[in-house]
């Protein structure tokens, strides 16, 4: 019996462990879930209690412990076991990944550690005050245009979707304020814990995403422990890349960040890899010579 939102594959031995943004739902990764299951990856989206929307709400500590559980649970099953998060997401496969450091990659798409983007608005500063004061249970972030697309068709698609329902599958109609109060404490700690996280890395972020701007991505970029980082810049989406014009870009460079990951680990501890470019070769060796004098 597998849970929920798990597409399972017999011939691999690496699994896929994708976390939504915050207050969303797995609706979000269903792209991108199907095309790596469709490369011989396992997948799984689970539904986080405390995070994911139609749950009760809870501290950010109960986030990373339910995304550990799911990644124990993957990995009961699977040799290998990479992290995939978008937006918030990506924050808490940081913080996950932190506290599983046998992990074989962290792929962070959108990152956000800062609402920092051009469509947030100017008062969005205040909010961490007046989560301090009796508003905390009434006021909520409503979601608006473009909702994270630069793909016009599928952003009317979408608007229509926010009017009859509380989600969509580009994330919720709105958020509450003690949602963001605990996406601003995961932040904070991912912030101070970067160094830590030493596992293979790639970033995927739009230049003009108009949630978290590009220094999300650069401040990780700078900081992280990861000795193998690789970031890719879109320029034909906003927020929501796994929906927007370049999904399948994003979805392509994501399985082959992870095929890339996985050979240069088996090269490392001297296994017999395929080798399938010169060019890959040259990465695997070196790889491999940085894994040899770590050890």
């Amino acid at each position: 019996m597998h849970a929920p939102g798990t597409l399972v594959s017999d011939v691999s031995d690496h699994g896929v462990l994708l976390l939504h943004g915050l207050s969303s739902s797995p609706l979000e990764m269903r792209f991108l879930a199907r095309y790596l299951n469709g490369q011989n990856f396992a997948t799984c989206i689970p539904v986080l209690e405390g995070y994911s929307a139609g749950t009760a709400e809870q501290p950010m500590e109960q986030w990373i412990d339910a995304a550990v559980a799911a990644f124990d649970s993957l990995a009961d099953r699977y040799r290998r076991v990479s992290v995939c998060g978008l937006s918030m997401g990506a924050a808490l496969a940081l913080a996950l990944v932190r506290r599983r450091p046998k992990a074989q990659a962290v792929m962070l798409l959108s990152l956000t550690l800062s609402y920092d983007g051009w469509a947030i608005p100017w008062y969005r500063f205040l909010l961490d005050w007046v989560y301090y004061t009796p508003m905390r249970s009434r006021w909520r972030y409503r979601e608006r245009e473009p909702f994270g697309l630069r793909n016009e068709a599928l952003r009317a698609k979408v608007a229509r979707a926010m009017q009859r329902s509380t989600i969509s599958e580009v994330g919720p109609a709105s958020i509450s304020l003690p949602a963001l109060h605990e996406a601003s404490r995961l932040a904070a700690f991912v912030r101070t814990n970067l160094k830590d996280i030493e596992r293979d890395c790639l970033i995927v972020h739009a230049i003009d995403d108009e949630t978290s701007s590009p220094h999300n991505a650069r401040f990780v970029a700078a900081n992280i422990g990861a000795s193998f980082l690789r970031t890719i810049w879109l320029d034909d989406s906003y927020h929501m890349i796994t929906s927007d014009n370049e999904r399948e870009v994003v979805a392509r460079e994501c399985a082959s960040f992870l095929r890339e990951s996985a050979a240069a680990s088996d090269a490392a501890a001297g296994g017999d890899v395929p080798v399938v470019s010169r060019a890959l070769a040259r990465r695997l060796r070196q790889l491999a010579a940085v894994g040899r004098e770590r050890v």
